[in-house]
This record gives C-alpha cells, structure tokens and sequence, in this order.
C-alpha cells in the first residue's frame, strides 16, 4: 500500500447531477494512481445509510486488482433519537461487516477499520471479533482509525459499566502484530472524520491531534 490515498468522505450522493459529479472524481481518482480510497457506511448518512459505500461501488466495481478500499465500523446510529454511538460488541461488528461487504459488492474487505475504541467493551473482545473476521476471510487487514498510543494499553485494563470486576486482557503479541495503524483518514484533517453536520459519537472528547478512512 502506498502513501496516497483519497477520502471518499465529501463525495456527494443525493442529486443526480452532483453524484455524476462524485463518480467521476472516484474513477479520475483511481485514474491517477490513487491505490486506497477510504469510505464508511456514515459518510452521506444523510441521503441514506451506506450511502458513500454505494457511491463507490457504482463508480468502482469491478475494482481494480491496485486499488484497495477501506471502510470502519463500530459506530451506530440510533433511529430512536438520531444520535451516532459506539459500539464495539462482536456481534455489532460482525453485521456492520457483512453489510459493507453487501453495499460494496465484494467477499472481503481489504482494509476493515474500527472508527474508535470502543470504551465500554473489553478490547480483547473487539480486537478477537475482527481477528475472527480477518480468519474468516471476510477482512483481508486490519487498521485503527481515530486511536492515541495509549489507548490500546488503557483500554486492556479499563473496566466497562457492565461488569466492574471483569478486566480486558491485551490480545497476545502475534494478534497485536496483525494491527495495522491508519493515522488519520486520506484527505481528512486528522482527529476529524466526520462528514458535515455529523455528530461526534456520545462520550467522546474531541482529540487536536489524535489519528483520524
């Protein structure tokens, strides 16, 4: 993988003549040599959820044997009352994948990314679902989006609400070493992946210069 990349995360998908517009930027994009472009089923929210991931797809697919598509999970929206949350829960995170895989017409995902730790799920339990993704071929590697240095460590010993006794163990050396860190979304400010108007996830503070695709 090299060191460009295009975020897809201002792309438009609403208007005809503007998602035109937007699918021609993703193939002028792949056109010049652009070997990672980062979605996310929040990015367009607005005008449907996934809809940015359906955007490339249309452009995109069948996607060039060079080009690596990147999304994240672990966020959610609440219909009941329009807030975005995280949630890091295995199963969560398990159906947030296969409707990538759907909305992006692939088998696997090249470069799967949670949005943020999670804090109230142990991290062994995130970190083991997308290892179990990535064994089941439905993840070819596995990122970190919006993460500090010291999170990872915190979070192995930070205690949910859920269970005030339990401690998250660290996963062991060779699942850590299977991470891979994506410091901050291609084309995004870093500490910042939100889509206009998007509303930072309850709980969390804003970072001024923390990883953001």
């Amino acid at each position: 993988m090299g060191r460009l990349g295009f975020g897809a995360m201002h792309l438009p998908t609403e208007r005809p003549e503007d998602r035109k517009a937007a699918i021609a930027v993703a193939r002028r994009a792949v056109e010049l040599g652009i070997p990672l472009i980062d979605t996310a089923h929040m990015y367009g929210y607005g005008y449907g959820y996934g809809a940015n991931e359906e955007l490339l797809a249309e452009a995109l697919h069948l996607y060039p044997d060079n080009l690596l598509i990147t999304t994240k999970v672990g966020v959610v929206h609440s219909a009941a009352t329009g807030d975005w949350a995280l949630n890091g829960r295995p199963e969560s995170l398990r159906a947030e994948v296969d409707h990538a895989l759907r909305r992006l017409r692939v088998d696997r995902i090249e470069l799967l990314q949670p949005h943020r730790i999670d804090p109230e799920t142990p991290l062994a339990d995130q970190l083991g679902a997308l290892r179990d993704l990535r064994e089941a071929g439905k993840a070819g590697r596995i990122g970190l989006s919006e993460v500090t240095a010291a999170e990872p460590a915190a979070g192995s010993t930070r205690r949910t609400r859920a269970s005030r006794s339990a401690r998250p163990g660290r996963p062991p050396p060779g699942r850590r070493r299977q991470l891979r860190r994506t410091p901050g979304s291609p084309g995004s400010r870093a500490g910042d992946s939100r889509a206009p108007g998007e509303r930072r996830p309850a709980g969390h503070a804003p970072r001024g210069a923390a990883g953001s695709r």
